[in-house]
């Protein structure tokens, strides 16, 4: 009988089958003995015996099938099958053909999906299986893996196993086999990707094989903490926009009513369900789109670098990045990694590192190779906390080597966008003598230098006007604008974003104040010669039952009043929106000199309307209320980053965060092109144009018929009128040979 048949037939009745299933275990293990035997034989002896192919084959397919029918005969195979396969792989795996090593993996790998092995056993035998150089294998082996682990933590995360297992992979990656070093380099990292792992100590991992004694494994460590940084970045998605962002809070809202209106009332009971399916499959795909974009709006949930511990750890890890980036000899591209890692690292836990802007400054020249992402490290490693004195050698040097009058447009262009970012993040590096030089840039003809220039106008209207001289500030601004002073750092006593809400109630208030100022008062209210108030006598009645307001309470909201200015810098349309605000709130003022219910109104708005907010206490309304806030925040700076709405500056703190893109620094510097992408534009431009053809070639090809003159050549005259031609022809030749032989100075006169 055929291994297969019987195969199936056991796992219809196991218990029918046990001798047979005696018989094949007994053949398997006479099967290995002979295999043994005979690979020995062709090591030890001279003459240079092998193997026999055929006991290797059966050998593979008795293999498989006892792996098959393991959950059916517990019993007889769990214990001693599964331990007799993982020590004989492990033994003798680099001697095995290619076929069989293969078979008994996946025997293996059966078994562990099975449950019966558990993976933490056969773990090292996995990596190493790795190591050999059979490409199948290798693909087997570390796709098992990842996915046995993945599956091991899909429901919870089992967190005494997940630490055996790094225990294993961790210590070989600090192994000094580079090959094995590096499949578990890769085994983690995947992990780490697909967020299995996402942890410090997987962190750590990553983080301490930039310091492995192959090179190799250090790049392949730094290569995978800079490919996390490319991951926009949230950057400053640019693909968002204001409806995503409002429709993330409920996803049904990107469904038509028409959709769904179908799906419940229209067609049959067969065809609503399928449509309340798809209906269910959009809000699931949509509900998954808002957890990735929740995830990726966090910005530590990304690189490892983030999953450091403290700062204390980081900046040990800078410092020997640091101290192997001075004495290594590797090539320019690798010392750009780690340079990148450093300033990373450096701008994210805001260290203090004295000697790494000296070193970049012997690199930042305008012929330098690479130059744009030397400057966005260099920009990368400014924070709030940095050394003054550093910071102010570092802006100097960008300027003195990129911003001057000999210098090219692409590196002034290029330098003018750096000392716009470096003062983005420390504002105090600059001066206004450096900054109105700077400024001056903006009337060049150079395009890409003009709009450069005009950047870092517009960034110090907002963060510091005082800095520009009075035709630059603009027309709204705010004169009390100060940028942070070294080492300012700014801490929140209070909820995040609860300012969101002060702001909402305020306005809020100020709507409730204008409806309430249209209505008019049923009693008479005058000023008697005195100045004493005189109203009627329901008012004197709650006057007499209302304590809450004592004399001096109009005052203080009169002087609190005339304390509120406006802000500048803010744009026309809210100034006069401010301003209508503040208005209104006067008018509401000299309302309560003259009616004492319009005071009490007032009174009762101002005192109660914040008292959620005063005590600080919050609902779950009011937390409800921060997240649509923040929600209707970020369109608006998804809609600047459009160029719907005018850009803000961003905060220091968030943006040390983010990454630095080399592209954007160079942004609006047209490259100078060479011939083949000149003519592959002019060809481009050619295409909606015919091939060239002579005219003649064109009248040839003409089909819409013939032109006047090809008529009048077809035309049948009499034969009167054909002498007539003939005759004119030949007067007109006669009188061009007379011409040809003197000059011509026209017909006589009188002739």
């Amino acid at each position: 009988m055929n291994l297969s048949s019987l195969r199936s037939k056991m796992k219809c009745d196991p218990e029918g089958y046990e001798s047979e299933l005696i018989l094949v275990y007994n053949q398997f293990k006479s099967s290995l003995n002979l295999f043994q035997q005979q690979a020995s034989l062709s090591f030890t002896s001279i003459s240079g015996i092998v193997a026999d192919p055929s006991v290797a084959k059966d050998l593979g397919e008795r293999v498989m099938f006892l792996a098959h029918v393991t959950p059916f005969y517990a019993k007889h195979l769990a214990n001693e099958f599964p331990k007799q396969l993982a020590e004989f792989l492990q033994s003798s795996a680099r001697s095995l053909p290619p076929k069989l090593r293969f078979h008994v993996a996946q025997a293996i790998i059966l078994l562990i999906n099975r449950k019966i092995v558990d993976i933490g056993g056969t773990l090292a035998i996995f990596m190493e299986l790795q190591t050999l150089g059979d490409r199948n294998l290798k693909k087997l082996a570390s796709s098992h893996v990842v996915q046995s682990i993945r599956r091991m933590n899909q429901k919870h995360t089992n967190q005494s196993k997940n630490r055996s297992l790094q225990n294993v992979l961790f210590a070989m990656l600090q192994q000094e086999d580079e090959t094995l070093a590096k499949r578990s380099l890769g085994t983690v990292s995947e992990l780490y990707r697909r967020k299995v792992w996402c942890d410090e100590r997987t962190a750590n991992a990553i983080c301490r094989a930039c310091f492995h004694s192959s090179s190799r494994i250090m790049i392949a460590a730094l290569s995978f903490l800079l490919d996390y940084e490319k991951i926009e970045d949230g950057e400053d998605s640019d693909n968002s926009s204001s409806e995503d962002d409002s429709t993330l809070q409920n996803p049904q809202t990107l469904l038509s009513k028409e959709a769904r209106y179908k799906a419940h009332h229209k067609g049959t009971l067969s065809s609503k369900k399928k449509k309340k399916a798809k209906l269910q499959r959009a809000i699931r795909s949509m509900k998954r789109q808002q957890s990735m974009s929740s995830e990726k709006s966090n910005s530590n949930y990304y690189s490892p670098l983030y999953h450091l511990k403290d700062a204390y750890i980081a900046q040990e890890f800078a410092e020997k990045l640091f101290s192997r980036l001075r004495t290594c000899n590797e090539r320019f591209e690798v010392k750009m990694m780690m340079i990148k890692v450093i300033a990373r690292t450096i701008g994210f836990y805001g260290l203090s590192f004295l000697n790494f802007f000296p070193y970049l400054q012997k690199y930042i020249q305008p012929h330098q190779r690479d130059v744009t992402h030397l400057l966005a490290a260099a920009v990368q490693a400014c924070h709030h906390t940095v050394d003054e004195t550093e910071a102010k050698e570092l802006l100097r040097k960008i300027v003195d080597e990129f911003v001057h009058d000999r210098s090219r447009t692409e590196a002034i262009a290029v330098g003018l966008n750096v000392v716009r970012e470096i003062c983005l993040r420390v504002t105090w590096v600059m001066d206004a003598d450096l900054l109105q030089d700077l400024v001056s840039y903006k009337k060049s003809h150079e395009k890409a230098v003009s709009i450069a220039a005009r950047s870092l106008v517009t960034l110090f209207r907002e963060i510091c006007p005082s800095l520009l001289v009075k035709k630059d500030r603009g027309r709204w601004y705010d004169s009390e604008a100060r940028p942070k002073a070294l080492g300012e750092v700014k801490v929140f006593n209070s909820v995040p974003g609860v300012e969101l809400l002060h702001y909402d109630v305020d306005n809020a208030d100020s709507d409730n104040s204008e409806q309430d100022g249209d209505d008019t008062d049923e009693k008479s209210t005058f000023i008697s010669s005195d100045g004493e108030v005189c109203t009627s006598d329901d008012e004197q009645n709650q006057l007499s039952n209302y304590n809450g307001l004592d004399g001096a309470s109009v005052s203080d909201v009169r002087a609190k009043f005339h304390n509120l200015k406006p802000e500048r810098g803010r744009g026309a349309n809210e100034s006069e929106a401010r301003k209508r605000k503040f208005h209104d709130f006067g008018g509401q003022l000299n309302a309560a000199d003259t009616s004492l219910r319009a005071l009490k109104r007032l009174t009762v708005v101002n005192n109660t309307g914040n008292a959620s907010l005063d005590d600080g206490i919050l609902s779950n309304e009011d937390f409800q209320r921060i997240k649509e806030l923040k929600a209707k925040k970020e369109a608006k700076i998804a809609l600047s980053h459009h160029g719907l709405l005018r850009k803000g500056i961003t905060d220091s703190d968030q943006v040390s965060v983010k990454r630095v893109d080399p592209a954007n620094l160079e942004v609006h510097v047209r490259a100078k092109l060479s011939k083949e992408e000149r003519l592959a534009l002019v060809r481009a431009g050619r295409e909606d144009r015919g091939k060239y053809l002579a005219r003649a070639a064109v009248k040839q090809k003409k089909t819409g018929g013939l032109s006047n003159r090809q008529k009048e050549h077809k035309k049948f005259l009499p034969l009167a009128a054909k002498r007539a031609t003939v005759a004119k022809s030949r007067q007109v030749k006669r009188k061009q040979q007379n011409r040809s032989g003197k000059q011509f100075r026209g017909r006589k006169a009188w002739k």
